[in-house]
């Protein structure tokens, strides 16, 4: 894992900004930029004029060994009041110009930095505190080879939780979606995931119509749709797939929406290149939903970025921006979801390359009859 070359991406993103120090609160940009996973700790970078001074991370005692053992290329500085004091290092270390993260630190929180940078100063010149944004999220839009590792072993591990599951019957009717929900977290378990990517998506016959239909008693029948969004958590990283299958035989209007979807998926995805721009991507799916005169019945965005969160940027969408890089790991996912019928949607996690996409999520995308 590149953590200091990923540093220094950020350091030379905040040098550009005319920044002496950024203080790094969200865990898990802590984690992507040192590699620690415990649940308190910051990170204080340094460049221009303080960049003299060494990058600290901060912890408190609860995770004095884990912080040796995670992140032994930073100076680690072990306070309860971790952010406040990687603060007063930035001040004493000369940084006249702080960057934080304000999507992060709440009103409370940048009114208690103010005070902690006015105190450090003791009577000298007081430093600009200035928002990076989301600086550190677009570093992580592009993933290095590590991350699509880490991607890669997610996607498999939700791949053969599905196969086998589907192998051994599970997926059948007179059981529930509660109860197939929670045997393809365990298997995924079971299978070396940390646990699902979010809270996992089983939706049978009408409540497939509902894009984001939470599983429970309702009881599985023949002639059902069923829609199972899930994923794995691998090393920090999240897969994301959707499949749809029909359950003991499959009615004609359940294979022409299928067919639909899945040539809109096939578009989705092959406009996916570096430099294609997000609305495009997402244009080049809806409009193939659209002229089936079912514009209406696809009603979110096409997709989104994953990796040490389930969203990330970009979003692919109506309402997005800017345009796709090589390394970018992101979803493609239209549905056709047609109210008190049944719906479908049909996902895959792909990275974005110079020449054709990474395809992760190795599933058929045939329409499979249980």
């Amino acid at each position: 894992m590149d953590t200091r070359g990923r540093r220094e991406r950020l350091r030379a993103a905040a040098a550009e900004r005319g920044l002496d120090a950024v203080l790094v609160t969200d865990l898990l940009n802590v984690r992507y930029l040192t590699g620690f996973t415990g649940s308190n700790g910051a990170l204080l970078l340094r460049t221009g004029p303080s960049a003299a001074h060494p990058d600290l991370f901060g912890t408190d005692g609860r995770y004095t060994t884990q912080a040796a053992a995670q992140v032994p290329d930073l100076q680690v500085l072990v306070d309860r009041g971790t952010v406040a004091a990687l603060a007063r290092a930035a001040v004493r270390g000369g940084a006249g110009r702080i960057g934080f993260e304000s999507h992060v630190v709440t009103v409370d929180g940048l009114a208690g930095l103010e005070r902690v940078v006015t105190e450090a100063a003791d009577g000298g010149a007081v430093p600009e505190l200035a928002s990076v944004r989301r600086a550190v999220e677009q570093l992580r839009a592009a993933k290095d080879d590590d991350e699509v590792a880490a991607l890669r072993r997610a996607c498999a591990v939700a791949d053969t939780a599905l196969a086998e599951l589907a192998a051994e019957g599970a997926l059948r009717p007179g059981r529930t979606e509660l109860q197939v929900g929670r045997e393809l977290d365990a298997r995924m378990m079971q299978l070396g995931a940390e646990g699902p990517s979010f809270e996992t998506i089983v939706a049978s016959g009408a409540n497939s119509a509902i894009p984001h239909h939470r599983p429970d008693a309702t009881v599985l029948r023949e002639g059902d749709f069923l829609k199972l969004d899930f994923g794995a958590t691998v090393d920090g990283y999240h897969s994301d797939m959707t499949r749809t299958v029909v359950l003991g035989h499959a009615a004609d209007w359940q294979r022409e929406i299928y067919d639909l979807v899945a040539r809109a998926q096939a578009a989705g995805r092959a406009a996916l290149a570096v430099g294609a721009d997000v609305v495009a991507v997402d244009a080049a799916a809806r409009e193939v939903i659209a002229a089936a005169g079912h514009g209406e019945h696809f009603s979110h965005g096409l997709g989104h970025g994953v990796g040490l969160e389930i969203h990330e940027a970009p979003g692919i969408g109506p309402l997005g921006g800017g345009t796709l890089t090589a390394g970018m790991a992101v979803t493609v996912e239209p549905g056709v979801y047609l109210p008190g019928h049944g719906g479908v949607r049909i996902e895959d996690t792909l990275v974005v390359a110079d020449d054709e996409p990474e395809l992760l999520t190795l599933t058929s995308k045939e329409l499979l009859v249980l």
